[in-house]
């Protein structure tokens, strides 16, 4: 009698140690933006959130917008005013305009990790054209599955290798690291289109520097690891599609220089090609294309002191710690990079090339 007694108090006070579920809000009382604008407008912010809502036929959306002196200013404002409460953690996209780029979005990208209202993983872009007219655009133009921003930056819908993919935790890091920085998606509206992509912002320290085309941006993702297949290079005597691509490079300090070599493997078949072309004009032809446009990307992170390429990543061993500090101003416009691109033609269809 004594243990059954015991075993009960223990079961009971057990009882009183669990939490329950006391404090949750069924998923029909919470509201799940999927894509996050922010701007400028004088000293304040303007938040915009787009909100899906399933209906039978598809999903359509709702703009919510709001002003104040800071971004939980504003969310706790929102969910005050709505019928439910604002759930950030199922954000996809972050989309701030130009004028919060160029003066730098450091205290914003630091308050997202601080609060983890907002996941790290989310995607973030820059928009040229003002926020209103964007998102109202936005609102009206909605997809069967979901909305159009969200398969833009899809891998498996409407991503290609001329968009950089670049979440709230690469801009974290980029703030506090010696020797990588980022690029940024630009977005504007597009005359036909729903969306245009113009090419991507340059990230120095948490501001937006410079920009680079899209052509150039291909060259970023390749740079970095992402993968370029499927991507078209017209010449004047040929059209090829990239099929596959490998990097690799080598770096070391020469009287306190650095130098890179990179060399990048392409494999590729040709679509079109002019009369009388060969198999080794073609490769020429493209190789010059490439390094050309290399050659000018770099020229202008490079005098903007923006290592997008994490090229001071690959001589972190080779220089002491105290001196990488010094990278962006020091070392950094000093880099002799070169990219050699070796072509390599796997299929030319039932075009005829001439073998010499």
């Amino acid at each position: 009698m004594t243990k059954y007694v015991v075993k009960v108090f223990v079961m009971a006070a057990v009882l009183l140690l669990l939490n329950g579920c006391w404090d949750n809000k069924d998923i029909n009382h919470r509201v799940m933006p999927v894509v996050l604008g922010i701007s400028k407008v004088d000293q304040d912010f303007k938040v915009y959130l787009q909100i899906p809502n399933p209906s039978d036929e598809k999903i359509k959306t709702r703009i919510v917008e709001e002003s104040g002196q800071s971004i939980n200013e504003i969310i706790s404002k929102i969910s005050t005013n709505m019928e439910s409460q604002v759930d950030l953690l199922h954000i996809k996209v972050i989309v701030v305009d130009e004028q919060i780029a160029k003066e730098g979005f450091n205290k914003i990208i630091s308050a997202f990790l601080r609060s983890r209202d907002i996941p790290s993983k989310a995607l973030f872009a820059v928009c040229e054209d003002d926020l209103d007219e964007f998102f109202a655009q936005m609102e009206e133009n909605t997809s069967a599955e979901g909305t159009v921003l969200l398969d833009y930056f899809e891998k498996d819908a409407g991503w290609t290798p001329q968009v950089a993919l670049t979440r709230v935790w690469h801009l974290y890091r980029s703030m506090y690291s010696l020797t990588h920085d980022v690029a940024v998606p630009l977005l504007k509206l597009g005359n036909s289109l729903k969306v245009e992509q113009t090419g991507s912002g340059v990230i120095k320290e948490g501001k937006m520097v410079s920009k680079i085309n899209p052509k150039e941006t291909l060259l970023y993702n390749a740079f970095n690891g992402e993968s370029t297949q499927g991507i078209i290079e017209v010449m004047d005597i040929a059209t090829v599609k990239i099929l596959d691509d490998s990097i690799r490079h080598r770096s070391q300090v020469i009287g306190g220089r650095p130098e890179l070599l990179t060399t990048v493997y392409l494999k590729v078949t040709v679509l079109e090609v002019e009369k009388d072309t060969s198999e080794e004009m073609i490769k020429k032809k493209l190789s010059k294309q490439l390094e050309n446009r290399f050659n000018t990307m770099f020229a202008n992170i490079q005098q903007k002191e923006s290592d997008i390429l994490a090229i001071g990543q690959l001589f972190r061993d080779q220089l002491p710690r105290e001196e990488l500090k010094q990278w962006r101003s020091k070392y950094y416009p000093r880099v002799n990079a070169t990219m050699d691109f070796k072509v390599d033609i796997q299929n030319s269809g039932i075009l005829k090339l001439k073998t010499n």
